[in-house]
């Protein structure tokens, strides 16, 4: 695919999805931002990125939207404007509702949901006066159903399903895109990261995951969704059948959730 001069940024860069993404994407020939909260491990995967010297690290949290619109101002400083947002960045769960603080949930929808709306507010101006972009968001499958141990992850995904299917109605006369993409298992470590009740990290990978997806498949697969202009995507192995009972037999879905087994 070729994408030679063209600037993508994406969140959630040091690792997984966003990490495959970055080395994907550098061999289209696109120039790249990389962000996440880790600048040594952004540093290390710029260095191994093909086609280009000029990719820029811009280490950022989600977590702190206040900060993401100097953030923004400083990624169009550097390379001139952006023709690719991927919105990867964010973090799971694995707790029960009931024993979840408060403050854990609000720290899982601080970054998966206001962090990426409030990046994607600082870029959008900036496409619409070129009237050319596209905005990609990486959701889950548990932006379609939900499951015991990931309340407020679903109820995060579920959120930006209706963010974006919102702001792909506005500005899809403007010349912009958006593509929700809805991963399923995809061979990281976002159980190993996802926070428990109190907000550690649960340190335990997830049997599913370990068999997902390789990364690198995924990456190419949600490259070829957002120069396709898909306004959604599902992406894995047969979990995707989960997203078809939910609309067509969800008394079957309900039963099948209760009684698999979910770490």
């Amino acid at each position: 695919m070729e994408m030679k001069d063209k600037v993508v940024w994406i969140t959630g860069a040091s690792s997984g999805i966003g990490e495959a993404l970055a080395y994907a994407y550098g061999r289209t020939g696109a120039r790249l931002i990389l962000s996440s909260r880790n600048e040594e491990k952004l540093l290390e995967i710029r260095s191994r990125c093909a086609g280009r010297s000029d990719h820029v690290v811009l280490p950022l949290d989600l977590a702190a939207p206040e900060s993401l619109e100097a953030k923004s101002d400083q990624a169009l400083r550097e390379a001139g404007r952006i023709d690719v947002l991927v919105n990867n960045g964010g973090v799971s769960q694995r707790s029960l509702a009931l024993e979840t603080t408060l403050e854990v949930d609000r720290r899982i929808m601080e970054t998966n949901f206001f962090g990426t709306v409030a990046l994607t507010k600082a870029v959008l101006p900036s496409m619409l006066k070129r009237k050319n972009g596209s905005i990609a968001v990486v959701s889950s499958l548990m932006g379609k159903f939900g499951t015991p141990l990931r309340s407020s992850y679903c109820a995060s995904k579920h959120a930006l399903h209706g963010f974006f299917d919102s702001l792909r109605a506005e500005v899809w006369r403007q010349g912009i895109s958006v593509t929700v993409i809805c991963p399923g298992f995809i061979r990281t470590n976002i159980s190993i990261n996802a926070l428990t009740t109190c907000g550690d990290a649960h340190g335990v990978m997830d049997e599913a995951t370990a068999r997902g997806m390789l990364p690198d498949t995924c990456a190419e697969r949600i490259i070829a969704a957002v120069e396709g202009k898909k306004a959604e995507v599902c992406i894995g192995g047969r979990e995707v059948v989960a997203v078809y009972l939910k609309r067509f037999a969800p008394a079957l879905l309900n039963r099948i959730i209760r009684k698999t087994k979910v770490t």
